[in-house]
């Protein structure tokens, strides 16, 4: 007999995680005798939550495909986490009545690390609540911090973008630091591992080609050596090129720039490192600067993704189906790296319980001696994840993107407050 799916999309969205999503919903439909509708949450958990649902089941199938080259959150994500059942026994109860209310039975959940603990909590609801139900995380993140996975879908498209905007902006203040700006500040996301900002490495090949400093979570920031090495580039190249991580840090943990505020997930709020670091550079050296946050922009640049980070995010979208369909609970389907030349890669099921609430950082070898680079280790395991393009259709000019109906299913239960 077949019952119904729940897909749901959280945290930051990424440039390919609608791609998971096609996977997940276009492998649904290839198993109709054991999953019949697919419903989404809207805005994540939240939708599950409140019983708001998306009768996915009533989109044409062109629709679906269309997310696969579609930015965004199709469904709607959300910031949220679900509690401890001991003391909020009340949203466990609260899923488990709208899951019985629609025969909802697989609950496939999009995200990061911490998505990946409230699907690890939700696995557990057969066991504690009596209720069957089998639950598989869907990896994503631009952080590329989880762990047993050799990379997180959403990180490879984010590198790609990283590495093309450091190459392309320094060929702009090369051509202008003669008479104008010396040193440019690029600040990309990464609140305690700097893949992204390592990403930025990839656009220099050789002795004096930018960035001429990467500033990592992972080494403490010395304001007096970073500096000093700023100087030392701008007087033997002409200019100077910086990556900094969001989560760059100083000795004893404070971020450099730490708003004092948390978000939803209890995480601090960053606000604005590159504009801190340009004004140090200011403040220190003298010299004309020019910053710039990559933002929402990186990791919603679709238009530049990379093909192998879409064809991974469809993959893993599809291995969940699987996994969920053959009884395999409380797993997240995970890439292994096979072969670095020429890249190889095959997905394999890891257990959540190895997953949840654990950080995957750039290792040592990674990282340059002097801390302010990538090792040829480190571009050996990035290039592959920033291979081929994957161009969306584009339509007057503008790429064109999945426009869904989003049909609501029907409330059966009464309102629930979060």
């Amino acid at each position: 007999m077949a019952h119904n799916a729940f897909y749901a999309q959280s945290g930051g969205v990424t440039a390919v995680i609608n791609a998971s999503a096609c996977g997940v919903i276009e492998a649904c439909r290839r198993h109709p005798d054991q999953i019949g509708k697919v419903y989404a949450g809207h805005n994540g958990i939240i939708g599950a939550l409140t019983e708001d649902l998306i009768d996915v089941s009533r989109e044409s199938d062109e629709a679906i495909a269309a997310l696969r080259h579609t930015p965004g959150g199709a469904f709607g994500s959300c910031r949220y986490k679900l509690k401890d059942i001991e003391t909020h026994r009340a949203q466990y109860e609260r899923l488990i009545e709208v899951f019985r209310a629609h025969d909802i039975r697989y609950f496939f959940y999009n995200g990061g690390g911490d998505s990946a603990d409230t699907c690890l909590k939700v696995s557990q609801l057969s066991e504690k609540l009596g209720y069957p139900l089998t639950a598989i995380h869907v990896p994503k993140t631009v952080d590329n911090d989880l762990p047993i996975t050799d990379n997180s879908p959403g990180f490879g498209s984010v590198a790609k973008y990283i590495a093309t905007s450091t190459l392309e902006a320094s060929l702009d203040i090369a051509s202008m630091c003669a008479t104008s700006t010396k040193v440019f500040v690029l600040e990309v996301m990464g609140r305690h591992a700097g893949w992204i900002a390592a990403a930025g490495g990839l656009a220099g090949q050789g002795e004096g080609e930018p960035p001429h400093l990467i500033i990592f979570p992972e080494v403490a920031f010395d304001r007096s050596a970073v500096m000093a090495r700023v100087d030392e580039a701008v007087k033997k190249y002409g200019y100077c090129v910086i990556v900094v991580s969001e989560g760059a840090r100083y000795e004893d943990g404070t971020f450099l720039a730490d708003s004092g505020n948390t978000d939803a997930f209890g995480h601090r709020q960053l606000g604005g490192v590159a504009p801190t670091l340009a004004g140090m550079v200011k403040q220190d050296l003298g010299y004309k600067y020019h910053w710039a946050v990559a933002d929402y922009l990186q990791r919603a640049a679709r238009h530049l993704a990379s093909r192998t980070d879409v064809e991974q995010a469809y993959a893993v979208g599809q291995k969940a189906v699987e996994l969920a369909v053959a009884g395999r609970n409380s797993m997240m389907p995970a890439i292994k790296r096979t072969s670095d030349a020429p890249y190889a890669w095959t997905i394999e099921p890891a257990p959540l319980a190895e997953i949840a609430n654990r950080e995957k950082f750039m290792p040592a070898e990674y990282i340059s001696e002097d801390g302010f680079g990538i090792t040829e280790a480190c571009r050996q395991y990035l290039s592959p994840l920033i291979q081929g393009e994957d161009f969306p259709p584009f339509e007057n000019g503008l790429p064109r993107v999945a426009k869904l109906a989003l049909h609501r299913v029907e409330r059966k239960l009464p309102a629930f407050t979060l």
